[in-house]
């Protein structure tokens, strides 16, 4: 008998320990080679643990337990054969599972102080849901029932439960929302756990201060309506605004330096780019994807490098690589119907962009009130090393080339100016 012990590899720089989120294989199960066994979380991202060989598994962790970064997880018995009838992993997981449930169901009797949770996820029937699933139903107070399960055995996959939210539920004025009297406990992932942290530091450790603006839309909003198919079809991918605000903050950033810089013990570093962080909201909970060397790309690289992070975020993909070394962060409350909101500081960066919902207000344009799209714009920064001279005018700069966006062809400058010399 050959027996492979699979070790936890580094997930990225600085990270010493992970937390298995689920297994995706039961213990006895045979797995193929390359396949996803697991989800780990770190404190920067959720990754795929790839079986390095194929044959019969061991589970030597449980869901939750946090793992030291090179510790054995798993065994795998690369001498067994493969059994009879299986052609692909799946059918392997399927008749594995039904042949040998014995292991599962005692590992969940004998895990200590067992939740309720966790029993569910451990057991594959149908209509149970992951750990994923079961937090995101958890904290959205989602009826099970109401989730159509694909899952293995009908189980309830956290893309089960991401698509129902997005279709919605039926309303159900005559039962109400079916709360009861009973409470449940569950353990923080590692990443909801440092991203606890990160933020108290924040409020703790810098000299928040917040700045407001508004931006009329319009402009932008014409421009997409009479451009967005040709954009789409030249170029592949949809313009969106995320992509204007990233190329006017850039531009605004190669004037103020500060807002682009940040602290190092009793040195100040400024940076001759930008990295911008795009703060996506994941199952796993707030992720800040970087967009690099974002003042070198067109919008059409923006926008295709931001789906591509996006996507990434949304399906536990994100590396810790891709999270990591941002100068500056925008985020977009306005997906989710905020009107104004003070976002909290990305460290070590010193500031961050907050964009809201886009409603239309009345508004005076050259001495008569007209109604226009307005979106409300929030700067916090770190007041230690950045002006209220800066932020303001900062936050100014980026307002003036969104209600002109023609001024991104030429940076900051007017563009008439440009084509008279001055």
């Amino acid at each position: 008998m050959s027996v492979l012990e699979m070790k936890v590899p580094s997930p990225g720089e600085s990270i010493l320990e992970v937390e298995i989120a689920q297994w995706l294989v039961a213990d006895g199960d045979y797995v193929e080679k390359d396949q996803a066994i697991a989800e780990v979380d770190s404190d920067k991202a959720t990754l795929e643990l790839p079986a390095e060989e194929s044959g019969i598994i061991t589970l030597k962790a449980e869901e939750g337990d946090a793992v030291k970064v090179g510790a054995v997880v798993c065994l795998i018995d690369t001498s067994a054969a493969r059994p009879a009838g299986s052609t692909a992993p799946k059918a392997d997981v399927k008749e594995e599972v039904k042949a040998a449930p014995a292991p599962v169901a005692e590992k969940t009797v004998v895990a200590p102080s067992p939740n309720p949770v966790n029993e569910k996820s451990t057991t594959y029937a149908a209509g149970t849901p992951s750990i994923a699933a079961a937090k995101i139903i958890a904290e959205n107070g989602i009826n099970p029932s109401k989730v159509p399960a694909t899952g293995r055995d009908g189980r309830i996959t956290k893309q089960d439960v991401v698509a129902a939210m997005a279709a919605g539920f039926p309303a159900d004025a005559a039962q109400g929302w079916g709360g009861t009297r009973e409470q449940s406990r569950e353990k923080m992932s590692m990443m909801r756990r440092k991203i606890a942290e990160r933020l108290v530091a924040v409020k703790q450790e810098t000299a928040m201060l917040t700045t407001f603006n508004e931006v009329d839309m319009k402009p932008i909003m014409d421009l997409r309506k009479k451009y967005k198919d040709a954009f789409a079809k030249h170029h592949d991918v949809n313009l969106g605004f995320m992509s204007f605000f990233t190329k006017a903050v850039t531009e605004a950033l190669n004037l103020y330096p500060a807002v682009n810089g940040m602290i190092d013990g009793k040195e100040v570093v400024f940076h001759n780019y930008a990295d911008i962080g795009v703060a996506v909201s994941s199952p796993k909970g707030l992720m800040v994807p970087v967009v690099r060397n974002a003042e070198q790309m067109s919008l059409a690289e923006i926008e295709r490098e931001i789906k591509r992070l996006a996507i990434k975020a949304r399906d536990g993909k994100i590396t810790p690589d891709e999270m990591t070394g941002g100068t500056f962060t925008i985020t977009n409350g306005g997906v989710f119907g905020s009107m104004l909101s003070t976002p909290i500081i990305n460290p070590p960066q010193s500031a961050i962009l907050g964009m809201h919902n886009i409603v239309e207000r009345p508004v005076a344009i050259d001495g008569k009130v007209e109604i226009r799209p307005i979106m409300y714009l929030a700067l916090s920064y770190d007041h230690r090393i950045i002006d209220g001279k800066e932020s303001v005018s900062f936050l100014v700069k980026v307002k003036e080339m969104l209600e002109n966006p023609e001024r991104m062809i030429f940076g900051s400058k007017d563009p008439h100016a440009v084509l008279l010399g001055l």
